[in-house]
């Protein structure tokens, strides 16, 4: 079957757009542009972003009008995320961001399967719902996020799936609190395979 040809007029429903730098994992103060997808069916109950689980409830906005938006910006990367941005076929809006030059990044649970082309891929997978097997071996990294002391174990048993090449971080839940951050400092300490990822943007007060 012939590869999709990007539609300049297919839409996506869109929380949001904002222009910032990248504050976790490996690209962590790269200058991007992000694109918040409506929808997602994955849930966890201390998601800072929950306006975006229901798609229906946001403007749909076009392909040609998101690529234009982005170029105008000047962003290093484009970073698709949401909500769970592979509830929708990424194919055309990726196609059409790559197609001007612009290196198109998703951030996933990876509960959907994988549409679209990305120069880089950031696994987080949650336990409400898993990522399905063939996610793993398209990671870029992989981010788990820590709530609570069982999802070190969780963490172990998703680190085990992916290739050992790829960079493991450990992300504290924002609101955790200090006794949970030393926790994760000390087990990094005793698993170096894992490094720390913290959400610098909330650090520095921006986007």
């Amino acid at each position: 079957m012939p590869p999709s040809i990007p539609t300049a007029q297919a839409t996506y429903p869109i929380v949001e757009t904002f222009h910032s730098i990248q504050g976790e994992g490996a690209w962590m103060g790269m200058s991007a542009w992000f694109v918040r997808l409506g929808g997602c069916d994955v849930r966890c109950p201390w998601c800072d972003t929950k306006e975006s689980w229901n798609g229906q409830r946001h403007p749909q906005r076009t392909v040609a009008d998101l690529t234009a938006e982005a170029l105008d910006t000047g962003a290093a990367i484009a970073i698709v995320t949401g909500g769970e941005p592979l509830m929708h076929d990424l194919t055309e809006l990726t196609g059409a961001l790559r197609g001007r030059g612009v290196p198109v990044h998703l951030e996933t649970s990876g509960a959907h399967p994988l549409t679209g082309t990305f120069s880089w891929i950031t696994l987080s997978p949650k336990t409400y719902r898993p990522p399905r097997t063939e996610l793993y071996g398209h990671a870029s990294e992989l981010k788990v996020v820590i709530a609570g002391a069982s999802d070190f174990l969780w963490a172990e048993t998703q680190a085990e799936q992916v290739s050992p090449e790829i960079p493991c971080y450990l992300q504290p839940e924002w609101h955790g609190g200090e006794a949970l951050r030393h926790q994760m400092v000390e087990y990094i300490l005793r698993h170096p395979r894992w490094r720390l990822s913290l959400q610098t943007h909330k650090l520095l007060g921006v986007r």
